[in-house]
């Protein structure tokens, strides 16, 4: 679903991101790990067409994003993206219910398909009874569901998340974490998330840990695979005694 290969970035004379290779499958939910100023939101901003690399290729769901145009780009990602920030981001003149229509619009959608879809998307979130309030109006909670919601809208194949549950006490972080696996489970869609919050970090299915703008490790089942395969070719270079 989602593949990078070398990717770098530089900001001036401070290089960001130093030759990231990366591969999450369908239906993953990966978390991004690391000490601030390693290069996490960066790379997911990348990951999500928001920044463009300075080398290397970014390929989503077989496709280059790399070499898309503006045009194409900007449809790329109001179609198969879904962006979800630590700060929900609702624009406050509007209702929960016009927030999440907000990105069907833009993609052409009618008012009337909008309107249905956000409906069922609050319904499956419990928020139908807070759809004609605005965001002055809800909890912390509500606020970060209804942001969850207005990703979905248009169905995208991936869900981009940067500390979603940064702002939240701990009860709602527990749902809003949960809720993510039971979307994946409905969805079937790939959520990266990247997160300073261990017990989310522990809990999917597998954590990238950067540092220093490269990958450290990772932590998971494909991330032990890695481990071995790493620790055979150590073994098949080793020096024979």
């Amino acid at each position: 679903m989602i593949q990078l290969q070398n990717i770098t970035k530089s900001f001036g004379t401070l290089q960001v991101l130093k030759g990231i290779d990366l591969q999450i499958g369908k239906g993953e939910v990966v978390s991004i790990v690391g000490p601030s100023g390693a290069g996490k939101t960066t790379l997911l901003q990348i990951m999500g067409t928001l920044d463009t690399p300075d080398t290397g290729s970014v390929l989503l769901d077989g496709i280059d994003v790399t070499r898309l145009k503006d045009k194409e780009l900007a449809r790329f990602r109001n179609q198969r993206l879904g962006f979800v920030f630590q700060f929900h981001q609702l624009l406050p003149e509007f209702t929960a219910l016009e927030n999440v229509c907000i990105p069907a619009l833009i993609a052409g959608t009618s008012t009337k398909q909008a309107t249905e879809r956000a409906k069922e998307l609050l319904d499956y979130l419990n928020l139908s009874e807070r759809a004609h309030h605005k965001p002055a109006e809800l909890s912390g909670g509500e606020k970060q569901r209804i942001a969850v919601a207005r990703a979905l809208i248009n169905n995208p194949a991936i869900i981009l998340a940067d500390e979603p549950s940064g702002s939240l006490d701990s009860k709602n972080k527990e749902e809003l974490h949960q809720l993510f696996f039971d979307l994946r489970d409905k969805f079937g869609q790939t959520f990266v998330i990247v997160t300073h919050d261990e017990a989310l970090s522990q809990i999917t299915d597998r954590t990238i840990h950067i540092k220093d703008g490269m990958i450290d490790n990772v932590i998971g089942t494909n991330g032990a695979d890695e481990a071995i395969e790493t620790e055979n070719v150590n073994e098949d270079n080793a020096p024979s005694a």
